[in-house]
């Protein structure tokens, strides 16, 4: 069983009409993994809808008191880029799982988008990395403590 828990960011954004902005929709996964054949076991859980600027400390408590609670010891959290680093960090003291963020540059909803593809390759990476603390990112996994996101690249980097 993998326990995926969604916070929003880019991957829940949509675009309502030519006046708006992006705003955070429901969650894209459950239909993410429905179109995708996606049969490994799993719940999926909306723990916010969010940006990432917008999380606070009692947010990432949240996030962290979920995952804590958890039965599975395998655990997915869709997150917004720009602060992916900091909930993991406050994820780091969670022994005994395997818990991977990823998140999206572009929202779910457009016909190019990273979503997808980082969704699947973190689900991937939860099932086969040893315990620990994750990023997962277009295509690389990175460990918390030493990576960044770099805005102008559109990109996770180490350190």
């Amino acid at each position: 069983m993998i326990d995926i828990f969604t916070t929003a960011g880019t991957t829940d954004k949509v675009y309502f009409d030519a006046l708006s902005e992006y705003q955070i929709g429901a969650t894209a996964l459950p239909d993410m993994l429905q179109e995708n054949n996606v049969f490994v076991t799993h719940r999926v859980t909306q723990l916010m809808r969010k940006d990432s600027l917008e999380l606070t400390d009692a947010d990432r408590a949240a996030i962290h008191d979920a995952v804590v609670a958890s039965d599975a010891d395998k655990i997915l959290v869709t997150h917004g880029t720009d602060t992916m680093v900091d909930t993991a960090c406050v994820l780091s003291d969670v022994t005994g799982k395997t818990i991977v963020l990823t998140g999206s540059m572009q929202p779910a909803s457009l016909r190019v988008s990273d979503a997808q593809f980082n969704v699947g390759f973190a689900l991937a990476a939860t099932q086969t990395l040893p315990h620990g603390i994750y990023i997962a990112m277009n295509g690389e996994v990175f460990d918390p403590a030493t990576t960044k996101k770099d805005r102008a690249a559109h990109r996770f980097v180490s350190k």
